[in-house]
Parts: C-alpha cells; structure tokens; sequence
C-alpha cells in the first residue's frame, strides 16, 4: 500500500550525487575562484574604475563564469553534463582570449584581470581549471557510459 506518489530508485538529485576526491577538489576550487574573482572585481569596479574598467569587467565576468562553472559541475555529477561541457569551454576560451590578448595588447590591460597573462596572478590556476574540468567530465562521461547509465550531451 502507497501513501503517496513514488520515485523511480534510479533518480539521483545533486545534493545526493556521489563526490569523488577529483570531484570535490574542482567545486572546491570553483567556489574559491567565484569568490574571490568575484569580490576582487568588485572592489576594483567600485574604487578603481576609471583605472582600468576593461579588465575589471573581464575579472567579474571570470567570477560568474567560475560560478557557473560550480553549479555545472555539481549538476553533471548527477548526469547532467551538458551545461557543464559548455561552461568549461566558454572558460577556457575566455582564459586562453584574455591571457593572449593581455600579452599582444599590454596597454589595453593597465591593471591585471584574473585571466591576464593565463592567471599568473592565481599561479596559473586560472588556465588549469577550465582543462581539469574537462578532463574530469570526459571521465566521468566515460564512467558513467560504462555502467550504463548515458550522460546528457
């Protein structure tokens, strides 16, 4: 006897998803980089913004990308990995943009943003998370292909 609608066992919510070591570390990183981008960009639009707008801009468009990036990462843990796929490659398009531009054009980058140079400022963090990211979805797309279970693409 049901005392109510029943959910199908093989559902798993994000909050529920399983957390690797690999896994943890990138939403660690991810929610760091969010953060601190986030806040760095914010304070230098506030009180510096005549300075150098440009790459204060591109340092709080990195945050929400690095916010993004959190959430699609959590959400392809539960199979979801399309959105994560392409967040991962808008990021490392807009690092390997910026750290390329920030090196040809140095006077359009009076002051650094976070993907200036490829983030040397963040000791290159910046230019390692977007490939680790996908180098962690390419293998959990694997891994959950092997068992089964087709991820989203």
């Amino acid at each position: 006897m049901s005392t109510g609608p029943t959910r199908p066992t093989d559902v798993t919510e994000p909050a529920d998803a399983p957390r690797s070591g690999p896994h943890k570390v990138l939403l660690a990183f991810y929610a760091l980089f969010a953060l601190a981008a986030g806040a760095r960009a914010l304070v230098q639009l506030t009180t510096q913004y005549d300075e150098a707008p440009v790459a204060y801009w591109l340092s709080l468009a990195a945050a929400v990308t690095y916010a993004l990036g959190w959430y699609a990462i959590r959400e392809a843990s539960a199979g979801r990995t399309g959105f994560a796929s392409v967040m991962l490659w808008i990021e490392l398009a807009g690092v390997l943009t910026v750290g390329t531009l920030s090196l040809v054009e140095r006077h359009w980058f009076p002051d650094a943003s976070v993907w200036s140079d490829f983030g040397i400022g963040y000791g290159f963090v910046p230019a390692v998370l977007p490939i680790a990211g996908l180098l962690w979805l390419h293998r959990w797309k694997r891994r959950e292909s092997a068992a089964g279970m087709p991820a989203d693409d």
